[in-house]
């Protein structure tokens, strides 16, 4: 399976940050590795062309948030690229992708990764005010974590200690103040986004029992 990042596509959209020769050629090494991950040949890459021919403007002395004719089609492209991406989930890119040292896509990870823990919350049956949803950046080398508590479940997301395939794990607990609960449990962050399976598996491994929300009488 391939994962796309809309990152490349914004950046090179957006170069004017990258305004000396080391900082938009690691924006190039890293457009072509985002390019591998999703598929993408980086020589065929729109984001990664943009933003080879951003590092030799530099390198000429040329304005950095300039907007050059002959990059059109490739801004374009870049654009209808963003636009598909925007139906596809990407935490589960983020988190093949790696975000180590990278302070936009940690950002990401916590945003998609909190969506992700409130669906997965409303399919537990858990109203906005039965969980308690908090974020730990820790430092810029690792993803830190993504946590809901609940009174009876814990659910915490991470790429930094778990390992693949078991970034996310949960367990029973004893209320929000329990932080020990019961055996932990792990699975694939491609399961939290579907999250039909995810309360499957919860429901399953944990053995917690789901209130359905009953409809509002008018």
């Amino acid at each position: 399976m391939n994962y796309d990042l809309d990152f490349r596509y914004r950046r090179a959209l957006q170069p004017d940050a990258l305004c000396t020769v080391a900082t938009a050629t690691q924006a190039v090494v890293d457009a072509m590795q985002d390019a591998r991950n999703a598929g993408v040949d980086p020589a065929r890459d729109p984001a990664t062309i943009l933003l080879a021919r951003h590092v030799g403007r530099i390198a000429l002395g040329n304005p950095a948030d300039a907007t050059y004719e002959e990059d059109l089609p490739l801004r374009r492209q870049c654009l209808t690229r963003i636009d598909e991406l925007k139906s596809k989930p990407a935490l589960v890119a983020l988190a093949r992708r790696g975000i180590g040292y990278d302070p936009e896509a940690k950002r990401a990870f916590h945003r998609e990764a909190r969506s992700a823990l409130r669906i997965a919350a409303r399919h537990l049956g858990l109203d906005h005010d039965q969980f308690d949803l908090r974020n730990n950046m820790a430092g810029p080398a690792i993803s830190g974590e993504i946590t809901l508590h609940a009174d009876e479940i814990y659910i915490q997301v991470t790429t930094s200690s778990f390992g693949h395939g078991r970034e996310v794990m949960f367990r029973r607990c004893k209320g929000r103040q329990d932080y020990r609960g019961e055996h932990n449990n792990f699975c694939d962050i491609a399961v939290l986004v579907d999250p039909v399976r995810f309360t499957a598996l919860v429901t399953r491994e944990t053995g917690l029992a789901i209130t359905r929300r009953q409809p509002e009488l008018v």
